[in-house]
């Protein structure tokens, strides 16, 4: 995929959106958020069609999960206006699947499988599921299948590694049947082959589906061969397009405000260097 990459001119501006191919699900107009009286990003304009794959990238604290939570509708704007399947954030929050960010269970934790999943339906029961609902085990069992874990799923999930255990963590984001999901950081404590067998996984639904996936990440390289576009959050802004228009040293120089390399290694796979917590490849996250 790193050959897809096409250098803008030196000192041309940063991207900007750039056309879609379908009609925006999710908008962003000149958007602002603040946080404690600081602006975590603004002037943020942003439109992803239906059914794309758009990976979030940027380093550490720029604001990635904080564009997710202004998307679930649950960090207001200070400027600007944001819409989820046309309507405001909060409305859509009914047909948005969320992974929220966390680390592998602990490997005491007895909850099966396919309990995690039920949760997805009845999670707002206190973990307690209806009894009978044969249409809910059925939608359960479907996800379940959809990303491939029927073999472990009634296993306790502090016993399975951290590929299956984040397999279970999609289908129960899967199980009511949204039209969006968002992923936060879901590959960060897997090894590398695990990143990309999840990766290709929800590119499938994507594709299959008609879903769009947003996904934050801190490793660009398991997704390159995958995503339509990339929103990268740097700087305080948030530039997005194409990923052979974004990921380039005079776009990210540009956001960081400082002299930035994207270099393309023999095996095909692009490094960022120049920002400690750019998201790049780290030979040794993975070793």
């Amino acid at each position: 995929m790193a050959g897809r990459a096409a250098s803008t001119s030196p000192g041309s501006a940063p991207p900007g959106d750039g056309p879609i191919a379908t009609p925006p699900v999710i908008e962003l107009n000149d958007a602002a958020v603040s946080l404690g009286g600081r602006t975590i990003w603004s002037d943020a304009t942003l439109r992803i069609g239906d059914g794309e794959f758009v990976a979030v990238l940027g380093p550490n604290g720029s604001g990635k999960s904080t564009l997710l939570r202004v998307l679930l509708g649950q960090l207001p704007l200070s400027a600007g206006s944001a819409s989820v399947l046309g309507t405001a954030p909060r409305a859509a929050k009914g047909q948005i699947g969320y992974l929220p960010q966390r680390h592998a269970f602990d490997a005491t934790t007895r909850i099966r499988g396919v309990d995690l999943v039920r949760l997805g339906l009845d999670g707002e029961r206190w973990g307690f599921p209806l009894p009978g609902r044969s249409d809910a085990r059925s939608r359960v069992d479907e996800a379940i299948r959809r990303v491939g874990a029927s073999a472990y799923a009634r296993r306790p999930i502090g016993e399975l590694s951290g590929g299956e255990q984040q397999r279970l963590l999609i289908a129960e984001a899967l199980v009511a049947r949204p039209r969006i999901l968002f992923l936060d950081e879901p590959l960060d404590s897997l090894d590398l082959p695990n990143q990309t067998a999840v990766t290709a996984l929800l590119n499938e639904i994507c594709r299959s589906e008609g879903m769009t996936i947003l996904l934050v990440a801190h490793d660009v390289n398991p997704l390159l061969p995958h995503v339509d576009r990339v929103a990268y959050v740097a700087g305080g802004k948030i530039v997005n397009g194409p990923p052979e228009q974004v990921i380039t040293s005079e776009t990210l120089s540009a956001l960081y405000r400082s002299r930035i390399e994207v270099l393309h290694t023999s095996d095909g796979r692009l490094v960022v260097v120049g920002q400690p917590d750019a998201p790049s490849h780290h030979s040794d996250r993975h070793a």
